[in-house]
């Protein structure tokens, strides 16, 4: 398999499919192309004619866009979701809701791992998404939403890391820090600390 990736600072939608390869243990190859670049839509185009990342390649198999690929990896690992239907059914309700809503908080409290912006981006419109993300947390029926890590976990990692560069408080602290103690995880974290890149849209607070 081969995942293309953005920028690990800041590309939440890569962090998703790859944080689930990484739990699964499923031995892939990576290649990260950094965004915002005048070649960066090229070099995109190249993978998928949709022009964004994530893209996942398993032979001749081209799945695009985060929550299509996780759909595809569960056909072959069914452990990504839970295998009781009602909580798979759930486990796929948040994560769709994680896909398709949540804008405010995407806006004012974008992914950056390297930078920490305590009490920022605080609009009353990102603060009501912080409590719908809050109130899902607080259900978590182990360490990670329906007890083992599965798919919807992985939809909100990227939401893990943007609660901690903005020092946002939850009810289920414990849930971010099993996400934050995967080695996974912590990867990413390393990795998107090393960059060289810096993206000015992406850094609303310097």
């Amino acid at each position: 398999m081969l995942l293309v990736i953005g920028n690990k600072n800041y590309s939440s939608w890569s962090l998703r499919p790859w944080v689930a390869l990484k739990v699964l243990g499923v031995p892939f190859d990576e290649k990260r192309i950094a965004l915002r670049r005048p070649e960066t839509k090229g070099e995109i185009l190249q993978y998928s004619p949709a022009g964004r990342v994530p893209i996942l390649r398993d032979g001749d198999t081209v799945v695009w866009d985060s929550l299509a690929i996780l759909e595809y990896l569960a056909e072959k690992y069914p452990q990504l979701w839970p295998s009781d239907a009602a909580q798979r059914a759930r486990a796929r309700a948040v994560a769709a809701e994680m896909h398709s809503g949540f804008a405010a908080l995407r806006e004012h409290m974008s992914m950056n791992t390297r930078k920490r912006y305590p009490g920022k981006g605080r609009t009353p419109e990102a603060m009501a998404d912080v409590a719908r993300i809050d109130e899902i947390w607080s259900q978590a029926r182990g360490p990670f939403l329906f007890g083992d890590f599965t798919a919807a976990d992985a939809m909100y990692a990227p939401v893990v890391l943007r609660f901690r560069t903005y020092a946002v408080e939850v009810r289920k602290k414990s849930y971010m820090d099993a996400m934050l103690a995967l080695p996974a995880m912590r990867e990413w974290i390393e990795a998107g600390e090393r960059e060289p890149e810096a993206i000015a849209e992406l850094d609303l607070y310097g």
